[in-house]
C-alpha cells in the first residue's frame, strides 16, 4: 500500500502567515496533483496545533526574539513567532489544498513544554501522535512525504518514518516541499539521503 504524507501545509507557513516559509504556497498545486493522481491508496496530513503561549514561542520568554536559540525543558530550542495557534486561521490547512480528499489529519505540538517538528512524535520523543501505528495498521509499505518546512518538520518526519516504520520505503518529494533557508534545505536533503531516504520529484512519482 502506498501513502502520501502532507506535512504542515498550513496558512501559518505560507505567505501572509505568522511563520511564512519562502514560497510555501508553491507546494499546494504540486501536492494537489499528487493527491489527484492514482498513485496513492492513502492520503494523510499533519497539522501544527499549538496552544496559546506555547514554550517554543519567543513571546513566552521575556527578552527573547524570534529565531534566537534558547532552551525549552532544558534542551536547545529555536524561538519562533507565535504560529499555528489552535483554532486560528493561521493553523488552518491552506484553503486551496484538496483537504476533502485527505483521509486523516494528525495534529502535533499540543504540549506547552515541548515542540514537535515530526509528524510522528514530539522532539523529546516521549509522546507520539499515533501516525506510525495508523500507517502500520493500514499496511503501508511505501511512504512519500512532502510539505513545510524541508529543514525542520519534513526532515524530522522523514527520519522518524525510517526509524518507526521498519521495512517501509520512504521518499522525500523535493519539488513539493520548501524550506526556511537554502543552507538548511541542502543540509536536510544531505542528511535524508545519507540515511537511506530516496530524494524524488513529483513528476517521477506520477509518471511511474
Amino acid at each position: 500500500m502506498k501513502a502520501l504524507l502532507l506535512i504542515d501545509i498550513q496558512n501559518g507557513f505560507c505567505p501572509g502567515g505568522n511563520l511564512a516559509v519562502p514560497d510555501g504556497d508553491k507546494v499546494v498545486p504540486i501536492a494537489n496533483r499528487l493527491i489527484a493522481s492514482d498513485r496513492y491508496d492513502l492520503i494523510v496530513a499533519s497539522q501544527d496545533w499549538h496552544p496559546e503561549g506555547h514554550g517554543s514561542f519567543a513571546s513566552s520568554h521575556e527578552g527573547k526574539q524570534p529565531f534566537e536559540l534558547h532552551e525549552l525543558s532544558g534542551k536547545p530550542q529555536m524561538m519562533w513567532p507565535d504560529h499555528c495557534v489552535q483554532g486560528t486561521k493561521d493553523a488552518e490547512l491552506h484553503p486551496e489544498l484538496r483537504v476533502p480528499e485527505i483521509d486523516v489529519i494528525f495534529q502535533k505540538g499540543e504540549k506547552h513544554h515541548v515542540d514537535s517538528y515530526s509528524a510522528f512524535r514530539d522532539n523529546d520523543q516521549h509522546a507520539i501522535t499515533g501516525l506510525a501505528d495508523y500507517l502500520k495498521e493500514q499496511g503501508v509499505t511505501e511512504l512519500d512525504l512532502c510539505g513545510l518546512a524541508t529543514d525542520y518538520c519534513v526532515k524530522f518526519s522523514a527520519l522518524d518514518a525510517l526509524e518507526m516504520l521498519p521495512g517501509v520505503k520512504v521518499r522525500f518529494i523535493e519539488d513539493a516541499s520548501r524550506g526556511i533557508t537554502p543552507e538548511g534545505v541542502a543540509a536536510a536533503i544531505k542528511e535524508m539521503r545519507e540515511s537511506g531516504i530516496d530524494i524524488v520529484t513529483s513528476e517521477q512519482l506520477i509518471e511511474n
